[in-house]
């Protein structure tokens, strides 16, 4: 039963992939709730049903009043049919028609909306560029993910709970009111007015105070992850008390916004306990007065006591689910401030896959400056035939690794065009063009999964032999095979922690270099990919470079000029341009900027840019 219930609507089911979501809130939300249309419909329903039902009771137990009155055997001679008919209902479809409306809430719409939101917004926030999230902290944008799906999926949770029933069973309780005489249905009709009013005043509060307490929880979150991804940092420069500090400010203010928050609800609780009792007073009170003037019956007093007592509990719940409503949609506005930004980088429509024949890449007057006047490219003309194996040198921010995260196409150029084999990669798809470019970077991050998981990104479909072969040839299979987590995992299938920060610097940018082994890409991109490696080991996995550089196109950064040295040219940039290229020897020979820093270095790297 339960599974059929949960698997009333896929949260994974197929849908259409929006570069641009909704910036509304309620649209976004519609959005979202498209596969659970029907579902949504029959909860409502089911919600009112529930509602009437609870009324019914109410008029029931009056109507039971009435008729015991009576002589106790007339009661059943006469009533006892109906009696029967009520206890079977009671018995039998109450729960049944309760029962579907929890199953629909508590199986089929919680569970399913939440991961459905979830899944979607990751899916959207994965397809961003690199610069969106180097804009931002991964901790912050995490956080949304988490937080926004059980936000929307308790708001919609009240919508059907609380407020759906709660509109239902004032207008039933208003027809039962009716019914033993109108008149009470002005006082019902003025508290009605009186709690709307409080409602209206709690509501508009509350959204506000519940966005700024989410924002400041969310700016303790970013500040708390900061300190632990960097805490090798923390623990170096003994900054610990530094960085209580830096969390305890956004803690604090976490806090005061918090008790704001509070504030309003406990005004609103006093509020709330004053206008109950005026609804007791003015209904229980007429209604009594009625009797005693004979204009009402017993049961009637009953059950407009058992509807006021029965609101009475009811108000503080529909109070708590209207401002938790308001405030899990303050949680799912913070949330979409991230998940509903449109895609920065999106391939063209109709974008075709890199027909990549022999490798050809050429930088026809590239400028970018990351949105800036001055700085990074500026009209950069390079051409690197089939083949060639190019080295990139120049001081710090001469534009060299803004050249290569453009031909990843991490950033789209702010002026002039990148072509492969003749095609502008501004018209191909992004996943084509990377399948097609091995890189090694200078931060080697790893996964946090096992040393297995890591290499098979470079080809999941590899196998064990070559998974092997790749990590012996990047010098990796030797310290590999001792590797052990703290779960026992031995080898491949030990985990290498956030980051790879269970491995040293050079461990994990070897694992890097035999993932890019294992690919095997035609063009191959290299940022400083043996900077971490000490002399003996970088000497070995320079042997194996060379190797895998056969055949392929290579675009290579490197400060220690010794590593470039035997490139077929070497092309040295400087604030952006391109100053000199060609042989080591023949820039020697120049004696320019590349002779003047081979001549500085000092154990292979470059002196500080002037």
């Amino acid at each position: 039963m339960f599974r059929f219930f949960e698997n009333l609507v896929d949260p994974y089911t197929c849908y259409h992939h929006s570069d641009t979501p909704p910036q509304r809130l309620w649209p976004f939300m519609w959005a979202y709730a498209q596969p659970f249309k029907r579902v949504f419909l029959v909860t409502a329903l089911l919600s009112v049903l529930v509602a009437c039902v609870e009324i019914a009771l109410i008029w029931l137990m009056g109507w039971i009043v009435d008729i015991l009155q009576g002589p106790p055997g007339d009661v059943w001679q006469t009533h006892g049919t109906s009696l029967i008919v009520v206890a079977v209902f009671v018995l039998v479809l109450r729960p049944l028609i309760q029962g579907l409306n929890v199953l629909l809430l508590n199986n089929t719409i919680l569970p399913n909306f939440g991961t459905l939101i979830r899944w979607r917004a990751h899916a959207h926030v994965l397809r961003q560029s690199v610069g969106w999230f180097e804009n931002d902290f991964a901790g912050r944008i995490a956080n949304r993910i988490m937080q926004t799906p059980p936000a929307a999926g308790e708001a919609v949770f009240q919508i059907f709970d609380a407020m759906t029933f709660a509109l239902a069973y004032v207008v039933g309780a208003a027809v039962v009111l009716g019914q033993a005489d109108a008149r009470l249905m002005l006082t019902l009709a003025a508290w009605l007015g009186a709690y709307g009013a409080l409602m209206a005043w709690a509501v508009a509060r509350v959204g506000p105070a519940s966005q700024a307490a989410s924002d400041a929880r969310s700016a303790v979150t970013g500040r708390v992850v900061d300190s632990y991804t960097n805490i090798h940092s923390v623990k170096m420069f003994a900054r610990h008390e530094q960085e209580l500090r830096f969390a305890g400010e956004a803690i604090e203010h976490a806090r005061q916004t918090f008790q704001a928050e509070m504030r309003l609800y406990s005004i609103m609780d006093f509020g709330l306990v004053f206008l109950n009792g005026l609804l007791i007073v003015g209904v229980v009170g007429w209604a009594f007065w009625l009797w005693m003037q004979g204009q009402a019956s017993v049961g009637a007093v009953a059950a407009a006591t058992a509807l006021c007592l029965r609101l009475n509990a009811m108000t503080g719940w529909i109070m708590w689910a209207l401002t938790t409503f308001f405030r899990q949609l303050g949680v799912v506005k913070e949330g979409m401030e991230t998940i509903a930004q449109p895609i920065d980088l999106v391939d063209p429509p109709q974008a075709q896959p890199l027909v990549l024949q022999k490798g050809a890449i050429h930088f026809d007057d590239l400028h970018h400056a990351y949105g800036r006047s001055s700085g990074g490219l500026q009209g950069v003309n390079l051409h690197i035939q089939p083949g060639e194996k190019v080295g990139l040198v120049g001081p710090s921010g001469a534009g060299k690794s803004t050249l290569m995260k453009l031909l990843l196409r991490f950033y789209t150029p702010e002026g002039g065009r990148i072509l492969i084999d003749g095609q502008d990669i501004a018209t191909i798809s992004q996943d084509s063009l990377r399948q097609n470019i091995g890189t090694v970077s200078q931060d080697s991050a790893l996964l946090h999964r096992s040393v297995r998981d890591n290499l098979l990104y470079g080809r999941p479909d590899a196998t064990d032999a070559e998974l092997r072969q790749a990590a012996r040839q990047a010098q990796a299979l030797d310290f590999i095979e001792t590797l052990e987590d703290p779960q026992g995992r031995r080898g491949l299938d030990a985990h290498v922690g956030e980051r790879g920060v269970k491995l040293s610097g050079g461990q994990r940018q070897r694992i890097a270099l035999a993932r890019v082994i294992l690919k095997n890409a035609p063009i191959l991109v290299l940022d400083e990919a043996t900077s971490a490696l000490d002399s003996e080991v970088e000497a070995a996995v320079q042997d194996t470079l060379y190797t895998m550089m056969q055949g392929k196109t290579v675009l290579a950064i490197a400060h220690r000029l010794s590593t470039i040295a035997q490139m077929d040219r070497i092309v040295v940039l400087d604030q952006g341009r391109i100053l000199e290229q060609g042989s080591h020897s023949a820039l020697l020979a120049q004696g320019g900027l590349y002779a003047r820093l081979w001549a500085r270095q000092s154990g292979g790297f470059l002196p500080p840019a002037a």
